[in-house]
């Protein structure tokens, strides 16, 4: 059966193409109905870093249509995508006729604004273990549901943004998988239970403080 809303807003894209990129004006945003986004910024000496990958249920580009800027970061296709795309016009009616997007799109934004916060706090830290956790508990937080959470970041995505290497990101990562805290799904990270995590922290930092 078709899809009647895909239909009439859908777009069908190819991986690598380029959504939008940061400086451009925005006059539309996307919801992904399957496939992924990758979003970065690029920061001094002209490197790019992924802030997240975008899946299924996500809000793309909803920033610059909402505050009427230039957008903030890029977005590329990750993976062969279907998108709902929505323009300025439509999304104030959604707002305005479904509570439920409005709720949504408001604590989607809410928990964005969360975990830009947490990830300035990751990079505080000097131990590369809690940096790592710590940065899975702002993953969760922002794509969490029923305690637990799936979320898409390969070794350099994890690296990028808790500003370690790649390598010595793998080897933490891998040793919280054999632990049971993390599990790899495909390209997915899932965390069944985000209090074990917590609990593993506070671990190690009271390890730590009576070391």
């Amino acid at each position: 059966m078709s899809d009647p809303l895909f239909a009439r807003y859908g777009r069908s894209v190819k991986k690598g193409e380029v959504l939008f990129r940061a400086g451009e004006v925005g006059s539309e945003m996307y919801v992904v109905k399957s496939g992924a986004v990758r979003i970065t910024i690029r920061t001094h000496g002209d490197v790019d870093k992924t802030l997240a990958v975008l899946g299924a249920g996500e809000f793309v580009g909803e920033m610059s249509l909402l505050t009427n800027s230039p957008r903030s970061a890029t977005a590329v296709i990750e993976e062969d995508a279907e998108l709902l795309v929505v323009g300025a016009r439509v999304l104030e009616e959604m707002i305005v006729h479904n509570t439920e997007i409005a709720l949504r799109l408001v604590r989607k934004l809410a928990a964005r604004l969360v975990s830009a916060d947490s990830l300035i706090k990751v990079l505080l830290h000097r131990d590369a273990r809690e940096r790592i956790i710590e940065n899975l508990k702002r993953l969760a937080r922002l794509h969490g549901k029923d305690g637990g959470a799936r979320f898409r970041a390969d070794y350099g995505d994890m690296a990028e943004q808790v500003g370690l290497s790649r390598e010595e990101t793998q080897e933490i990562m891998l040793k919280l998988s054999g632990a049971g805290f993390i599990q790899q799904d495909g390209g997915d990270w899932v965390i069944t239970n985000v209090e074990d995590i917590d609990e593993f922290l506070n671990f190690l930092r009271l390890k730590e403080q009576y070391r």
